[in-house]
């Protein structure tokens, strides 16, 4: 008989002992950056909501970077370490639903963020990120932390930024933005369509356009090829005006409750003002909607 949940061996660089990986093909690998904050526990109990259908090996990753640890025993840093991510598998073991499909295994390494989750994805075969918003200091205003930022621009590979007051619910409203002008490949549309048909959701496809411009050829033509593969989803195109965009978006998110907002890395730019670097940080979509970024 499986157990509620099957803890892997610790992975790091101080005791280096193999990871303990199952290579099905069927499950999901999903690393899970922590850095100890509630932002970041937050994340953990997301991931645990949005792939509890699906068998996962969770990977729970902490690289040790504080700098109020530099005047400290490295031996002291360490153990620092080593308990609190026993704390999280703790907290993992008794607050958590019970799973038999889930896995978890702790990874504690040093050097910097974004070099040590790249390695951890190509490492552990990782299909998906999951992590906060924010850092354990929470002093920056914006809504989207140097980490977080940092993962989702500089790591290729799916991921779910998850709000300080983001709660998994159903996810029922799937809002896309999109400036059609990227060409859509194959395993980008799939993997849309795989969240929507998973949870027979609606997906909401939102351009932000001046009021006179017109979209070009190939963006028409990108737009129904979104709209083909899309097929018989439930799923509609909406057309905002980039005046006074922040109250737009977070009166549409209100309107069609919507759950999460999936992206293109590639339209990060394209977006970034609006939903990364908010005039208002106070709109409520930037601490309460997780979005997924797609590679």
């Amino acid at each position: 008989m499986c157990p509620k949940y099957d803890f892997g061996h610790v992975s790091t660089s101080f005791f280096p002992i193999d990871l303990l990986h199952c290579n099905l093909c069927e499950m999901e690998n999903v690393l899970i950056p922590t850095d100890f904050s509630e932002n970041a526990w937050n994340a953990v109990e997301y991931a645990v909501n949005f792939f509890e259908n699906s068998p996962c090996s969770f990977y729970i990753l902490h690289v040790c970077t504080d700098s109020k640890k530099k005047n400290r025993n490295l031996d002291e840093v360490h153990v620092s370490c080593q308990n609190q991510m026993h704390d999280i598998f703790h907290k993992i073991e008794n607050d958590l639903p019970k799973n038999e499909k889930h896995k978890f295994f702790k990874i504690i390494d040093t050097g910097y963020v974004v070099g040590s989750v790249r390695q951890q994805v190509e490492k552990n075969h990782i299909d998906f990120i999951v992590m906060g918003t924010k850092g354990a200091s929470g002093i920056s205003k914006l809504p989207l932390g140097t980490n977080a930022s940092n993962v989702i621009t500089k790591v290729k590979c799916a991921t779910v930024v998850v709000p300080e007051n983001a709660k998994y619910s159903d996810l029922k409203e799937i809002a896309f933005p999109t400036d059609f002008l990227s060409m859509y490949s194959t395993e980008t549309l799939q993997s849309i369509t795989n969240i929507v048909e998973t949870h027979e959701a609606s997906a909401r496809v939102i351009h932000i356009k001046n009021d006179e411009t017109l979209l070009n050829e190939d963006q028409e033509k990108n737009k129904e090829i979104l709209d083909d593969y899309l097929g018989q989803n439930k799923h509609s195109f909406h057309f905002l005006s980039n005046n006074q965009i922040e109250t737009q978006v977070q009166e549409f998110v209100e309107h069609r409750k919507i759950n999460l907002i999936t992206m293109l890395a590639k339209n990060l730019s394209y977006f970034e003002k609006i939903l990364f670097h908010p005039k208002n940080p106070d709109t409520k979509y930037y601490t309460d909607i997780p979005f997924l970024v797609l590679h």
